[in-house]
């Protein structure tokens, strides 16, 4: 099974993507029996974290980048603000990104400036869903508009269109998060295909993978799957292996942590009015120059800053 070969078609794009990471993302998603991994990433210092825990490329999430500007992931952080926090995250790790793009941020018009900014960025990939704009995070409420299969099927031939093989593009099926059940994702699925898609992203919030995996059956492989198993997380992975899926996002987890981390640093400083009790729990200064590579920059002062 591998991602389907799109024509190159005649673009701007190619002057500001590294195809190296492109290829690279191509290959952990559309890997042949090989199950691969991507870990969430939301800031530079995440994806560094990341990258240096061995995860071979990195989900830009969109949860996790409006939680960390302090948003909710309901559109409210402009399409710009992802761009930015994109380019941290790709400027500090050399690990390919995969970026949760939610709808596009509208239209047809607006997904592809999306793609074309990201690509400017230095992502190697965007996973667009088929959402009506604003979007509203998977796993909250009942109301989650779907928009219409020819619609969005004219977005990504946008996207494909304007970045043929410079950007990944990976297709977000909400179906079975909206309730319209597994014959509707199937056929989104197939639409998807035929519009340029790379690889099909099946989502759902059930607590098991039952309509997860029911759905990769009725897809035979088509494409590439890619899953996110936040809600249904005790399956074990073999599963996924056994059932071929290409790709596992680890969406949202190291926001969470942080987010759990602080809150017990922050209580515990507040109650005691003290550090002391919580220095042996939190990271050594030293960790975090190491992460960021302060050698690197005290070698490059001895080189231009005062060379011999």
């Amino acid at each position: 099974m591998q991602c389907q070969p799109q024509a190159l078609r005649p673009t701007a794009a190619h002057q500001y993507t590294r195809p190296s990471t492109v290829e690279r993302l191509r290959a952990e998603v559309c890997s042949n029996g090989e199950l691969s991994f991507l870990m969430e990433a939301h800031d530079g210092l995440s994806a560094r974290i990341a990258e240096r825990s061995g995860f071979k490329g990195l989900w830009a999430s969109g949860l996790s980048i409006a939680s960390s500007l302090g948003f909710r992931d309901a559109n409210e952080a402009s399409w710009s603000q992802l761009v930015e926090s994109v380019e941290r995250i790709v400027d500090t790790t050399e690990v390919p990104v995969l970026v949760d793009g939610d709808g596009g941020f509208g239209n047809f018009n607006n997904a592809r400036l999306l793609a074309r900014k990201l690509c400017q960025a230095g992502a190697a990939g965007v996973a667009l869903e088929d959402s009506c704009f604003p979007k509203m995070n998977s796993l909250i409420g009942e109301r989650h508009p779907l928009a219409d299969i020819d619609e969005f099927s004219g977005r990504l031939r946008a996207v494909k269109d304007r970045v043929a093989e410079h950007l990944l593009l990976v297709a977000r099926i909400e179906a079975l998060i909206a309730g319209h059940g597994l014959n509707d994702a199937v056929l989104r699925a197939h639409a998807y295909a035929d519009a340029g898609a790379d690889a099909i992203l099946i989502h759902s919030r059930e607590r098991t993978a039952d309509e997860i995996l029911s759905f990769v059956t009725e897809w035979g492989n088509r494409l590439p799957v890619v899953i996110v198993p936040t809600t249904y997380y005790q399956t074990p992975v073999s599963a996924y292996r056994d059932a071929r899926i290409s790709t596992v996002v680890w969406a949202n987890h190291s926001m969470r942590a942080a987010a759990a981390a602080m809150r017990r640093v922050c209580d515990s400083i507040a109650a005691e009015e003290s550090v002391a009790s919580i220095e042996p729990h939190i990271a050594p200064l030293s960790e975090i120059f190491e992460l960021l590579r302060y050698d690197e920059l005290a070698l490059a002062e001895q080189q231009y800053l005062h060379p011999r």
